[in-house]
């Protein structure tokens, strides 16, 4: 019996790099431990140790000097770069990333690789492509494709590969050092790139160094001192990280905290640095590199000879569109949400990793991504309809993200001396709290007893085994209280809705009582702040609204029915819903007037 040959698909990213490959039938990142990426980063150390990846990384901070990062951003160049008292040429550092991914492999599939596809950005140039399949041959491997990162994002996300249907699609892909965007046809198995644009010096690392900067600033006006990369290397490679870190807080969370203690000596005394950053001001100081790349966009689509109307689909690829920034200004830009269903980080290797499955004969159409099929919220004070509000609602996880994953939202006191604060946790993307499902609830007490508005920080992390996990802290402090929420991803039932619904309207009921302006308002002002779902036709926002008041009569009617009208009342629910899904407004008028007469039988024959 042949054994099938082993061929992977190599992501050979400026900050970071993966392989992947057929494995159990399906197409997986090839990790080692408990990681799936390689940072490349190569470094030798003071006794002649060649380091690759997390641990020449680390190096950085104490030998800055005999590290190389970032080595894709000289790829087609005709320079060399210096390790220990050794000069070598981009694609030689390159080969030793692609050999220790090589070796990821091997651990995994049982025996070495010997061929490859790799990935290039589209608008590589030439000598760019052949400096990248110089570095696969050094390596040792058999490059049979450069293949371009638009397109192995395309495949990931099953584009091309499962029916013939064309399809215009634009891959944003902002990684580390570089950005492109590319748009692309897809039709069967032939991709066609319309238009490309980019910069391959424009990427993370430019957000991370505005971010030491601001760092570097702010440790002068607290000490004095000026720090720069020739006079404290250690010191400015400490403060490197501490930005990149901080960037990578700032995508999930609102606020950060930097603090590098005996950063320098001046004088015989050790001097720190701590300094509190938010989202806000990151984003005040990324937005021009953002822009910058939504001209590219319009470039792109003026090349293309297109209309932001005309593409299907923006696929997110890259760490670095984690950045809520980008996911906004590409919504406003194009009039549609993104996508981001796939790893971003690993979209890239997963496409090539597709595509080298079929150069050794598997028959594969797509990745498996687990997401998220329900949002994720907590309730808090608003306004509807021009009065506060005590129950408004806004997803923190929403659903179609990729699992596992960490999102966090900044909420406030709304009382002097507020010392407690009860988190209502629900699943559901109605902007009134009451309309989804409650799923827990837990209390923070003893928060400091100063003026409104505190700041209290709620994360969320939904887990692959369906866990959800929800912290409250309180900004100042660092005070926490939490919940584990287990099953959160298994559908609930219809009696279990309705039951849910009743203990909800149980639980609020005192709280009503504290803030009699915050009752709940009439069913004809929240229809007249009929206010759109993200992605909704606004013209769907009022019969939706009234579509879920009428689920909400028909669950708490659950109860008391027959049986077979039970039977028939949930089947007829699950009518509703669907429309709702696909906002389809003649499906939802039909199922909601068989649901309206089913309920009149119902309390006619009590």
């Amino acid at each position: 019996m042949t054994t099938p040959e082993i061929v992977v698909g190599i992501d050979l990213g400026t900050t970071n790099s993966s392989v992947a490959a057929l494995m159990n039938g399906n197409v997986t990142v090839l990790g080692s431990k408990d990681t799936a990426l390689l940072p490349s980063v190569v470094g030798l150390t003071p006794g002649g140790e060649l380091l690759i990846g997390e641990a020449a990384r680390n190096q950085q901070l104490v030998h800055p000097e005999r590290t190389i990062r970032s080595i894709k951003r000289r790829m087609g160049e005709n320079v060399k770069v210096p390790l220990g008292d050794q000069q070598y040429s981009p694609p030689e550092i390159s080969a030793l990333i692609l050999k220790e991914l090589a070796n990821w492999a091997a651990q995994k599939l049982g025996a070495p690789p010997r061929k490859a596809v790799i990935t290039v950005p589209a608008y590589f140039s030439d000598a760019q492509r052949q400096a990248t399949r110089e570095a696969g041959e050094l390596a040792g491997l058999e490059v049979l494709r450069i293949l371009n990162e638009p397109t192995a994002a395309s495949f990931a996300y099953g584009y091309g590969l499962e029916d013939a249907e064309r399809h215009t699609v634009m891959i944003y892909d902002l990684g580390g050092g570089t950005f492109d965007v590319s748009i692309v046809t897809i039709e069967g198995d032939i991709t066609e790139v319309l238009a490309s644009h980019g910069d391959n010096q424009l990427g993370g690392d430019d957000f991370d160094q505005l971010l030491l900067e601001r760092l570097v600033q702010l440790f002068r006006e607290q000490n004095g001192l000026q720090i720069t990369r020739e006079a404290h290397p250690i010191a400015w490679s400490r403060l490197w990280w501490a930005a990149e870190e901080a960037k990578k807080k700032l995508s999930t969370e609102t606020w950060t905290t930097v603090r590098e203690e005996a950063l320098v000596t001046k004088d015989g005394t050790p001097l720190h640095l701590e300094a509190s950053i938010s989202r806000e001001d990151y984003e005040a100081m990324i937005r021009p590199l953002i822009d910058k790349t939504l001209e590219s966009v319009t470039a792109a689509l003026r090349d293309a000879q297109l209309e932001p109307g005309a593409i299907d689909a923006t696929l997110l690829v890259g760490g670095s569109t984690r950045t809520p920034l980008v996911w906004n200004k590409l919504e406003a830009a194009l009039g549609k949400p993104p996508r981001q269903d796939v790893h971003p980080d690993l979209c890239v290797a997963l496409g090539a990793g597709v595509l080298a499955a079929r150069h050794a004969g598997h028959d594969v159409q797509k990745v498996l991504v687990d997401v998220t099929p329900y949002s994720f919220g907590v309730s808090h004070l608003g306004e509807r309809g021009g009065l506060p509000y005590a129950y408004c609602y806004r997803p923190t996880i929403r659903r179609n993200t990729p699992i596992p994953v960490t999102r966090a939202e900044s909420y406030f006191t709304v009382h002097d001396g507020q010392e407690a604060v009860e988190v209502q946790v629900f699943q559901g993307d109605s902007p009134d709290a009451l309309q989804n499902i409650p799923v827990g609830k837990f209390l923070i007490e003893g928060l400091r007893d100063v003026p409104a508005p505190n700041e209290v920080l709620c994360r969320m992390s939904l887990d692959l085994n369906g866990i959800l996990r929800v912290s409250a802290i309180e900004k100042q402090t660092g005070h926490a209280a939490h919940i584990t929420i287990e099953g959160a991803l298994t559908p609930k039932s219809e009696e279990e809705i309705a039951k849910a619904r009743r203990r909800l309207d149980e639980l609020f009921a005192p709280r009503q009582g504290e803030w009699p302006a915050l009752s709940q308002p009439s069913a004809e002002n929240e229809l007249e702040d009929s206010a759109p779902l993200p992605g909704e036709d606004p013209a769907f926002a009022t019969p939706r609204q009234k579509a879920e008041r009428l689920l909400a009569k028909s669950r708490e009617a659950l109860d008391t029915m027959h049986p077979d009208d039970k039977e028939e009342a949930i089947g007829f629910n699950e009518e509703v819903q669907n429309a709702i899904a696909k906002q389809d407004l003649t499906a939802l008028q039909e199922a909601m007037a068989t649901l309206e007469d089913l309920l009149f039988y119902v309390e006619g024959h009590r």
